[in-house]
């Protein structure tokens, strides 16, 4: 796709991380009515998730864990510079998980964490990204960190992605805050875990109806964390668990004004 541009900041790419992908895609299917396309890379085959019918609609992918790691879902972000990325990320507390490395077709990624543990992956892609726009029911709309220091995290972030970010009263003394790039808003955090929790970044989808999918995941055997419930100003929302225990959000959004 000649016409896409690199959109640094952006989400770009989610990946299931589990040693029981069968049981993930079954459930995803039944779900979200994601579909798998299997792609070779060489000496293995990588399971596509596709949001669609055809392969334009490739939200992201299934992959094995690594050293013992338990099911989770990890988001990439769009990068202008990987190597120099993964500096910034060391020279500000954070650590390198996987070094940077170049995969055909794809593009050159590494997968850091920040100072407080969440990890998160980093991608400057061959073709560019997909331009924003309208996000379609069953694919990534949100991306959002559960840490246990916001404003040390939110400063890591500043300085090696590039993200500002605003601070919005939830009410009970609970502030949540938006981190943007470039004017787009592109995801949230939160300072909501204790001590001692490994903090990780949640991943949403969005859906038609919030009460009918989470339902739906509850009999495909999915723990429910939390809701349905409404976010006023902002849409109807549910935490879960699926089955191999990888935590995702699913939300409705409120429309936007014109």
């Amino acid at each position: 796709m000649p016409d896409r541009k690199l959109i640094p900041g952006k989400f770009v790419w989610f990946e299931h991380i589990s040693k029981d992908a069968g049981k993930a895609q079954a459930f995803y299917r039944d779900v979200l009515g994601w579909k798998v396309l299997p792609f070779p890379m060489g000496s293995f085959t990588y399971d596509m998730i596709l949001a669609g019918e055809t392969p334009d609609t490739m939200i992201g992918g299934y992959a094995p864990p690594r050293n013992g790691q338990r099911s989770h879902w990890i988001a990439y972000v769009s990068v202008d510079d990987v190597d120099a990325t993964v500096k910034a990320a060391t020279a500000n507390g954070g650590k390198v998980i996987e070094a940077p490395q170049d995969t055909p077709e794809a593009g050159r990624m590494a997968r850091i964490a920040d100072p407080q543990g969440a990890e998160i992956s980093l991608i400057k892609r061959v073709n560019g990204d997909p331009a924003d726009g309208p996000v379609p029911s069953g694919r990534f709309l949100w991306n959002e960190l559960h840490t246990n220091d916001a404003a040390k995290a939110l400063a890591f972030y500043e300085k090696v992605l590039g993200f500002s970010h605003r601070a919005m009263d939830m009410g009970g003394g609970t502030t949540y805050h938006i981190v943007s790039r470039a004017g787009v808003d592109r995801g949230g955090a939160i300072g909501d875990l204790p001590a001692g929790v490994k903090p990780y970044w949640l991943p949403y989808v969005s859906v038609d109806d919030v009460d009918a999918t989470v339902a739906r995941a509850k009999k495909a055997g999915a723990t429910i964390r939390f809701g349905p419930d409404d976010i006023p100003g902002v849409g109807r929302f549910g935490t879960l668990e699926d089955p191999t225990g990888a935590a995702f959000a699913v939300i409705k959004p409120m429309p936007r004004e014109i």
